[in-house]
Protein backbone atom coordinates (compact mmCIF):
# COMPACT_ATOMS: atom_id res chain seq x y z
CA UNK A 1 0.00 0.00 0.00
CA UNK A 2 1.26 3.56 -1.72
CA UNK A 3 1.59 6.19 2.15
CA UNK A 4 2.37 9.65 1.26
CA UNK A 5 5.64 11.03 3.58
CA UNK A 6 6.39 14.23 4.21
CA UNK A 7 10.21 14.83 4.69
CA UNK A 8 12.26 18.03 5.83
CA UNK A 9 15.19 17.62 4.29
CA UNK A 10 18.62 20.53 4.79
CA UNK A 11 21.08 20.90 2.25
CA UNK A 12 24.45 22.46 1.16
CA UNK A 13 23.80 23.30 -2.14
CA UNK A 14 27.41 24.29 -2.90
CA UNK A 15 28.48 22.42 -5.65
CA UNK A 16 24.85 21.22 -7.07
CA UNK A 17 23.27 22.41 -9.68
CA UNK A 18 19.92 23.21 -7.42
CA UNK A 19 16.69 21.24 -6.72
CA UNK A 20 15.61 20.14 -10.14
CA UNK A 21 16.69 17.15 -12.47
CA UNK A 22 19.15 19.04 -15.23
CA UNK A 23 20.13 16.68 -18.28
CA UNK A 24 23.07 14.56 -18.45
CA UNK A 25 24.69 14.24 -15.40
CA UNK A 26 24.72 17.19 -13.20
CA UNK A 27 24.58 16.88 -9.76
CA UNK A 28 20.85 17.64 -8.42
CA UNK A 29 19.54 17.91 -4.70
CA UNK A 30 16.74 15.73 -6.38
CA UNK A 31 18.81 13.18 -8.01
CA UNK A 32 20.48 12.35 -4.75
CA UNK A 33 17.24 11.99 -3.08
CA UNK A 34 15.61 9.91 -5.50
CA UNK A 35 18.66 7.48 -5.37
CA UNK A 36 19.07 7.30 -1.57
CA UNK A 37 15.55 6.48 -1.64
CA UNK A 38 16.11 3.73 -4.09
CA UNK A 39 19.41 2.43 -2.39
CA UNK A 40 17.19 2.03 1.24
CA UNK A 41 14.19 0.47 -0.32
CA UNK A 42 16.25 -2.01 -2.27
CA UNK A 43 20.24 -2.28 -1.92
CA UNK A 44 20.56 -4.73 -4.96
CA UNK A 45 18.35 -3.03 -8.01
CA UNK A 46 20.75 0.42 -8.69
CA UNK A 47 23.93 0.05 -10.19
CA UNK A 48 25.90 3.06 -10.06
CA UNK A 49 27.78 4.18 -12.50
CA UNK A 50 31.26 5.81 -12.22
CA UNK A 51 30.16 8.82 -10.86
CA UNK A 52 28.07 7.33 -7.99
CA UNK A 53 24.64 7.20 -9.79
CA UNK A 54 22.13 9.51 -9.75
CA UNK A 55 17.83 9.26 -10.47
CA UNK A 56 16.61 9.75 -13.75
CA UNK A 57 18.51 12.02 -15.86
CA UNK A 58 21.28 12.25 -13.15
CA UNK A 59 22.63 8.69 -14.11
CA UNK A 60 19.85 6.39 -12.25
CA UNK A 61 21.15 2.94 -13.75
CA UNK A 62 18.92 0.01 -13.17
CA UNK A 63 16.02 -0.11 -10.63
CA UNK A 64 13.46 -2.76 -10.61
CA UNK A 65 10.28 -0.38 -10.32
CA UNK A 66 9.22 2.76 -10.64
CA UNK A 67 11.45 5.80 -9.19
CA UNK A 68 10.19 7.39 -6.70
CA UNK A 69 9.32 10.85 -7.33
CA UNK A 70 10.12 13.40 -4.76
CA UNK A 71 8.07 16.30 -5.30
CA UNK A 72 9.35 19.35 -3.15
CA UNK A 73 8.26 23.06 -1.99
CA UNK A 74 10.33 24.43 -4.66
CA UNK A 75 13.33 24.31 -7.04
CA UNK A 76 16.13 26.01 -5.63
CA UNK A 77 18.73 27.34 -7.68
CA UNK A 78 22.45 25.83 -8.25
CA UNK A 79 24.25 26.76 -4.93
CA UNK A 80 21.62 27.46 -2.96
CA UNK A 81 21.01 26.23 0.40
CA UNK A 82 17.72 24.70 2.60
CA UNK A 83 17.72 24.53 6.24
CA UNK A 84 14.02 22.91 5.99
CA UNK A 85 12.95 22.32 2.63
CA UNK A 86 9.61 20.14 2.48
CA UNK A 87 9.09 17.56 0.05
CA UNK A 88 6.48 14.72 -0.02
CA UNK A 89 7.06 11.19 -1.64
CA UNK A 90 5.10 8.07 -1.87
CA UNK A 91 6.47 4.95 -0.95
CA UNK A 92 5.29 1.19 -0.33
CA UNK A 93 6.76 0.13 2.69
CA UNK A 94 6.60 -1.20 6.31
CA UNK A 95 9.39 0.71 7.54
CA UNK A 96 8.77 3.09 10.58
CA UNK A 97 9.25 6.88 9.83
CA UNK A 98 12.51 6.57 11.74
CA UNK A 99 13.30 4.15 10.11
CA UNK A 100 13.06 6.02 6.40
CA UNK A 101 15.18 9.12 7.50
CA UNK A 102 17.59 6.88 8.65
CA UNK A 103 17.53 4.64 5.75
CA UNK A 104 17.92 7.46 3.21
CA UNK A 105 20.63 9.35 5.25
CA UNK A 106 23.02 6.26 5.08
CA UNK A 107 22.74 7.02 1.46
CA UNK A 108 22.86 10.66 1.08
CA UNK A 109 26.58 12.61 0.98
CA UNK A 110 27.52 14.30 4.15
CA UNK A 111 26.23 17.71 2.40
CA UNK A 112 22.32 16.46 2.41
CA UNK A 113 20.30 15.56 5.14
CA UNK A 114 16.71 14.56 5.74
CA UNK A 115 15.66 16.31 9.48
CA UNK A 116 12.13 14.99 10.01
CA UNK A 117 9.73 11.71 7.74
CA UNK A 118 6.02 12.32 8.82
CA UNK A 119 3.06 10.06 6.89
CA UNK A 120 1.02 13.24 5.92
CA UNK A 121 -2.11 13.06 4.17
CA UNK A 122 -2.91 11.62 0.65
CA UNK A 123 -3.76 14.74 -0.87
CA UNK A 124 -0.85 16.28 0.74
CA UNK A 125 1.52 18.07 -2.40
CA UNK A 126 4.46 19.95 -0.71
CA UNK A 127 4.30 22.29 -3.71
CA UNK A 128 0.70 23.22 -4.40
CA UNK A 129 -0.40 23.07 -0.42
CA UNK A 130 2.56 25.30 0.28
CA UNK A 131 0.87 28.98 1.88
CA UNK A 132 4.44 31.28 2.40
CA UNK A 133 7.79 30.56 2.41
CA UNK A 134 10.73 32.14 4.53
CA UNK A 135 14.53 33.08 2.45
CA UNK A 136 17.29 34.35 4.15
CA UNK A 137 20.11 35.87 2.46
CA UNK A 138 23.43 36.59 4.61
CA UNK A 139 26.46 38.72 4.19
CA UNK A 140 29.68 39.32 5.35
CA UNK A 141 30.90 43.04 6.24
CA UNK A 142 33.67 42.35 8.31
CA UNK A 143 37.60 43.29 7.63
CA UNK A 144 38.83 39.91 7.51
CA UNK A 145 37.49 36.67 5.31
CA UNK A 146 34.90 34.23 6.44
CA UNK A 147 37.08 31.11 6.18
CA UNK A 148 34.19 29.17 7.98
CA UNK A 149 31.10 30.65 6.33
CA UNK A 150 32.57 31.77 2.86
CA UNK A 151 30.01 29.39 0.85
CA UNK A 152 27.36 30.30 3.16
CA UNK A 153 27.38 34.24 2.41
CA UNK A 154 28.67 37.15 0.36
CA UNK A 155 31.58 39.19 1.08
CA UNK A 156 30.50 43.37 0.46
CA UNK A 157 34.20 44.98 2.58
CA UNK A 158 31.98 47.41 4.18
CA UNK A 159 28.67 47.68 6.00
CA UNK A 160 26.18 49.65 3.53
CA UNK A 161 23.66 52.08 4.47
CA UNK A 162 20.93 49.94 6.40
CA UNK A 163 18.44 52.41 7.25
CA UNK A 164 18.20 53.24 3.73
CA UNK A 165 17.72 49.60 2.29
CA UNK A 166 14.96 49.49 4.93
CA UNK A 167 13.16 52.32 3.91
CA UNK A 168 13.20 50.56 0.15
CA UNK A 169 12.30 47.65 1.75
CA UNK A 170 9.22 48.90 2.87
CA UNK A 171 8.44 49.70 -0.58
CA UNK A 172 8.81 46.46 -2.15
CA UNK A 173 6.51 44.91 0.48
CA UNK A 174 3.71 44.29 -0.31
CA UNK A 175 1.76 42.55 -3.50
CA UNK A 176 3.17 43.72 -6.35
CA UNK A 177 4.20 43.08 -10.02
CA UNK A 178 7.55 41.92 -9.30
CA UNK A 179 8.50 41.03 -13.20
CA UNK A 180 11.96 43.49 -12.87
CA UNK A 181 12.60 41.01 -10.51
CA UNK A 182 12.28 37.83 -11.94
CA UNK A 183 15.16 36.17 -13.94
CA UNK A 184 12.92 35.07 -16.84
CA UNK A 185 9.83 36.81 -16.91
CA UNK A 186 8.58 34.55 -19.77
CA UNK A 187 7.99 31.26 -18.02
CA UNK A 188 5.55 32.65 -15.94
CA UNK A 189 1.74 33.96 -16.93
CA UNK A 190 1.86 35.90 -13.83
CA UNK A 191 4.76 37.57 -11.86
CA UNK A 192 2.23 39.03 -9.48
CA UNK A 193 3.23 38.07 -6.29
CA UNK A 194 3.22 38.75 -2.22
CA UNK A 195 6.45 39.51 -0.08
CA UNK A 196 4.45 40.70 3.42
CA UNK A 197 7.64 41.28 5.18
CA UNK A 198 11.59 41.62 4.54
CA UNK A 199 13.68 42.15 8.13
CA UNK A 200 17.09 43.65 7.73
CA UNK A 201 19.50 42.99 10.54
CA UNK A 202 23.04 43.73 10.98
CA UNK A 203 25.11 41.49 13.93
CA UNK A 204 28.44 40.44 14.34
CA UNK A 205 29.35 41.72 11.00
CA UNK A 206 27.07 39.59 9.07
CA UNK A 207 24.06 41.53 7.54
CA UNK A 208 20.79 39.13 6.82
CA UNK A 209 18.07 39.88 4.64
CA UNK A 210 14.86 37.82 5.54
CA UNK A 211 11.97 37.45 3.29
CA UNK A 212 8.58 36.16 3.73
CA UNK A 213 5.69 35.43 0.82
CA UNK A 214 3.17 33.83 -0.71
CA UNK A 215 5.53 32.97 -3.67
CA UNK A 216 9.04 34.03 -5.39
CA UNK A 217 9.74 33.95 -8.78
CA UNK A 218 12.93 32.90 -10.51
CA UNK A 219 16.09 34.84 -8.75
CA UNK A 220 13.15 37.35 -7.09
CA UNK A 221 15.20 37.21 -4.07
CA UNK A 222 18.68 37.66 -4.70
CA UNK A 223 17.74 40.35 -7.36
CA UNK A 224 15.50 42.24 -4.46
CA UNK A 225 18.84 41.84 -2.13
CA UNK A 226 21.33 42.87 -4.93
CA UNK A 227 18.90 45.87 -5.44
CA UNK A 228 18.99 46.48 -1.72
CA UNK A 229 22.40 45.77 -1.49
CA UNK A 230 22.51 49.16 -3.92
CA UNK A 231 20.59 51.26 -2.03
CA UNK A 232 22.90 50.90 0.80
CA UNK A 233 25.70 51.53 -1.19
CA UNK A 234 24.21 54.75 -2.91
CA UNK A 235 24.70 53.00 -6.37
CA UNK A 236 20.76 53.89 -6.58
CA UNK A 237 17.79 56.17 -4.78
CA UNK A 238 15.28 54.56 -2.47
CA UNK A 239 12.54 56.49 -4.94
CA UNK A 240 13.78 54.72 -7.51
CA UNK A 241 12.85 51.08 -6.56
CA UNK A 242 9.10 52.31 -7.01
CA UNK A 243 9.64 52.81 -9.98
CA UNK A 244 10.61 49.39 -10.75
CA UNK A 245 6.61 48.51 -10.54
CA UNK A 246 5.92 50.41 -13.09
CA UNK A 247 8.23 49.59 -15.59
CA UNK A 248 8.47 45.92 -15.33
CA UNK A 249 11.62 45.67 -17.19
CA UNK A 250 14.53 43.66 -15.27
CA UNK A 251 17.30 45.28 -16.63
CA UNK A 252 16.51 48.21 -14.55
CA UNK A 253 16.94 46.09 -11.20
CA UNK A 254 19.81 45.77 -9.44
CA UNK A 255 22.52 43.08 -9.68
CA UNK A 256 21.38 39.51 -8.93
CA UNK A 257 23.41 38.38 -5.60
CA UNK A 258 25.24 35.20 -5.66
CA UNK A 259 23.84 31.96 -4.57
CA UNK A 260 25.30 31.31 -2.15
CA UNK A 261 23.99 33.81 0.31
CA UNK A 262 20.90 32.90 -0.16
CA UNK A 263 19.00 29.71 1.81
CA UNK A 264 15.63 28.45 1.77
CA UNK A 265 14.84 28.55 5.77
CA UNK A 266 11.41 27.36 6.44
CA UNK A 267 7.91 26.51 4.25
CA UNK A 268 4.24 27.51 5.35
CA UNK A 269 1.36 25.40 5.06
Amino acid sequence: MMTNYKLIIRYDGTGYRGWEHQPGEEKTIQGKMETAVIRMLNPSGLKENAEGGAAKSDCLGTFEGDIPDIISAGRTDGGVHALAMCANVRLDTKLSCKEIRDGINRNLPDDICVTDVSVAGDRFHARYNAKGKTYRYTCYAGELKPVFNRRFCYELGKVPDIEAMKKAASIIEGEHDFTSFCGNPRMKKSCVRCVDKITIEYKDEYLTFTYHGNGFLQYMVRIMTGTLLEVGQGKRSVESVAELFETLDRSNAGFTAPARGLALVEVDY
